[in-house]
Formats: structure tokens, C-alpha cells, sequence
């Protein structure tokens, strides 16, 4: 599958960003890994935190190819499409995020203690790899993107 097969199916749409847009979401990433890293707060509160710092690169990534989800499956999509924009490579940390995706759907509407500090902090370091190549990415193929 491709990016155009997925907006074939309806499972995305167009969508024409900005570089202030990308700063935007950059911004909020980096917000929310300083915000996950406070250990005062829950397990799960940190989780929750990191959690949305992901999908928001995993969104930097679908936004600066010219896409968006649509609301069905949102959260699923985004993550998978890491797979088709940076490659085959990437199907583990698509599972891993997908499990996270689970886990931060538990802890939100089901129970509370469902993930520990030491789950939050494989999160956020694999957040800021994440973020690492997402970064690169963006200059190496969507440079008109990137506010220095």
C-alpha cells in the first residue's frame, strides 16, 4: 500500500500545510516530552503525555507528504503511515506505537495503573529518536518546511 492508495480508499485526504504549521506540532512535541518526563505526575498521566507527542510526529510526517486521517481509525492511521512514508524499516516501531496506542486507550477510558514509570520512559526515549529522524527527514525531503 501507498499513501495514494490509502487517499484512494478515503482513509486520508489532502491537506496543504505550512512551516508555521510543522513548527506548531514541533512545538508541541517538544512540550510534551518535557511535560512526560516530570516523574510527580501519574505513570499513566506521563504515558498519556508521550503518547501524544508520538502521534504528533508520526501527524508532522502524513502533513508534510500532503495528507491528513480522516476520523475514522485517526489515531491508527496516523501511526501506520510511518511505515509507508519511512520505509519497511519501520513496521516495529509501528507495532510498538500501536501497542502504546492500546495502552494509552486503556489508561484513558477504562482504568487507572495500567503502565508504569519505567513504561513512560521507554516511551519518551523512543519518542526522542523518533523525533531525531523525523527531524532529519523533514530537511532532507521537505526543506521549504523546516523554521530554523
Amino acid at each position: 500500500m501507498s499513501l495514494k492508495d490509502w487517499y484512494h480508499n478515503g482513509w486520508i485526504r489532502k491537506h496543504s500545510t505550512s512551516s508555521q504549521e510543522i513548527r506548531n506540532l514541533i512545538d508541541i512535541v517538544n512540550r510534551d516530552i518535557l511535560d512526560a518526563e516530570n516523574t510527580d505526575l501519574s505513570p499513566d498521566w506521563r504515558f498519556g503525555i508521550a503518547y501524544n507527542a508520538a502521534l504528533k510526529l508520526c501527524t508532522i510526517l502524513l502533513y508534510a507528504e500532503g495528507y491528513r486521517v480522516e476520523r475514522s481509525l485517526a489515531h491508527y492511521r496516523t501511526i501506520q503511515a510511518l511505515v509507508l512514508i519511512l520505509g519497511p524499516q519501520k513496521q516495529h516501531d509501528v507495532h510498538y506505537l500501536d501497542t502504546c496506542r492500546t495502552k494509552r486507550n486503556t489508561l484513558e477510558y477504562d482504568y487507572i495503573g495500567s503502565t508504569t514509570h519505567t513504561d513512560a520512559d521507554e516511551l519518551i526515549a523512543f519518542i526522542k529518536e523518533l523525533q531525531s529522524e523525523v527531524l532529519t527527514w523533514l530537511k532532507e525531503n521537505h526543506p521549504e518546511l523546516v523554521i530554523s
